[in-house]
């Protein structure tokens, strides 16, 4: 009985070692260990993964597919992982066979508790709904001007002077840390009409904020306790919509109209949406807009240090265009005085080069992913499968040599720019994919460069105005 045992064990043993070597020639991509996988690489890799998932898609020409489970059944299904940043692949999947490739139910499984079934952990119709009602907002000229005036009034009287009481004192800031909290402030006076005021003297601790970071950073890492900062956004929240719902009641008696999204929302259908949802649809918008863009004008600040040559033309960009606006040198004492207004803003053709340059150096969601619904073969030729997942690498899409030539990893806000007529130039959404593509693109995009080129283009010229004023 012993030696039958044995026996039976060691035919299990070399029938699945025949299995693994045949399934690692097949596979492509890091090493494949046994019954683990492609995991103990990427552990080993996780404080440089996107450089290690870079280098492994440069090996393989741009895709390549591996297994998270190398275990018979699982390996060629639900524990296979197709990675790419191929353009063609990019547009099949986000375009052409959208529906063939939803978030998913492990996506939303991780991040449902932070973000329910809002717009960005969500599919099918109520995925549509709700990007048809923000999209009649995103347009509106009126979302604009009051992003215009969040983000003027936060550089005025608080983020320019949280800097220059540190610059008095000589104190070193934490910028990455000042720039998120003026985002966020922007972020939720838009999403739900009130200024949280963490980017202020002293820079106060926020409650709210502080558990939506915590709730964040757990969701991320897929160890999200509902308990684990919960009170803190859900309890914040609904106090918000339940005081929206007195104010809109009021403002239907007065024809007064505000410009919120949650307002909006709550607006928009004959059929109340549940507490829950409302506030699932504001934690998706903040996600949204309060990281995204402090991390890249992070990176913008970070690599403009880096190219001083960089620096001065944005800063000569800036002169010349208020000179036309707002008069010769002689007013630049004034120059500081007021923020750069929209014309002026639209003006800034290479300060919106070099943010780009920024993003797609350094995107601020580097990696994203999708369920396969059914087989498919993406163009390059890779064959998917059902139940099996795709992950595309918005930062490698940025670094090859195939699709940005051979200086990709160099930092030329000039490949934005037209030689011909200097004009902005709009690469394919395939190949720059920073505000993701087809139509999932980003809403926000108009709006992110605005708020990124009013901080950064503010941010850059008063420096250098204070430096020439002191001689």
């Amino acid at each position: 009985m012993e030696i039958s045992n044995v026996m039976l064990l060691v035919a299990i043993v070399a029938a699945y070692w025949l299995w693994y070597k045949r399934i690692s020639r097949w596979l492509k991509g890091p090493r494949v260990w046994p019954v683990f996988g492609s995991l103990p690489g990427l552990i080993e890799q996780r404080d440089r993964m996107h450089e290690w998932i870079t280098e492994n898609l440069r090996a393989c020409g741009g895709t390549y597919q591996t297994c998270i489970c190398a275990v018979p059944f699982l390996a060629k299904k639900q524990g296979l992982v197709t990675v790419t940043c191929d353009p063609r692949n990019l547009e099949h999947m986000l375009k052409t066979r959208f529906d063939n490739y939803p978030k998913g139910p492990t996506w939303q499984s991780v991040f449902h508790d932070l973000l329910g079934q809002g717009i960005f952990n969500s599919d099918g119709d109520i995925w549509l709904f709700q990007r048809k009602t923000a999209a009649l907002e995103f347009t509106t000229r009126t979302l604009r001007q009051a992003m215009g005036r969040c983000v003027n009034r936060g550089i005025k009287l608080r983020f320019c002077p949280i800097l220059e009481s540190a610059q008095a004192k000589a104190e070193p800031i934490d910028l990455q840390d000042l720039i998120l909290r003026l985002t966020f402030d922007n972020i939720c006076g838009l999403a739900f009409g009130k200024d949280t005021k963490t980017c202020a003297p002293g820079l106060p601790e926020n409650s709210f904020a502080t558990a939506f970071d915590r709730a964040t950073e757990a969701s991320l890492q897929s160890q999200f306790e509902p308990k684990l900062g919960r009170n803190g956004w859900i309890g914040y929240l609904a106090k918000v919509i339940n005081t929206r719902k007195q104010e809109l009641m009021s403002q239907q008696e007065s024809g007064h109209d505000d410009h919120d999204l949650l307002s909006r929302f709550m607006m928009k259908k004959k059929e109340a949406y549940s507490d829950t949802f409302l506030q699932h649809v504001v934690l998706n918008f903040i996600l949204a807009g309060r990281d995204t863009s402090s991390v890249a004008l992070s990176w913008f600040f970070w690599l403009i240090t880096m190219h001083p040559t960089v620096e001065e033309q944005i800063v000569r960009e800036i002169c010349s265009v208020l000179i036309e606006t707002r008069g010769t040198e002689n007013n630049a004492a004034s120059w500081t005085e007021e923020p750069l207004g929209f014309d002026e803003i639209d003006r800034l053709v290479y300060l919106k080069a070099a943010l780009s340059e920024t993003l797609r150096l350094y995107p601020s969601v580097p990696e994203d992913s999708k369920h396969v619904e059914n087989d498919d073969v993406l163009p390059d030729g890779t064959f998917v499968p059902a139940g099996s997942s795709v992950s595309y690498s918005i930062y490698a899409a940025g670094r090859m040599k195939s699709t940005w030539g051979e200086d990709c990893l160099e930092f030329i806000p000039e490949r934005w720019i037209s030689p011909i007529d200097g004009k902005f130039i709009n690469h394919d959404q395939y190949r720059f994919v920073a505000f993701n593509a087809g139509p999932r693109i980003c809403l926000g995009k108009d709006l992110a460069y605005l708020q990124m080129k009013t901080i950064g283009g503010g941010g850059v010229f008063d420096a250098f105005y204070e430096e020439w004023a002191s001689g």
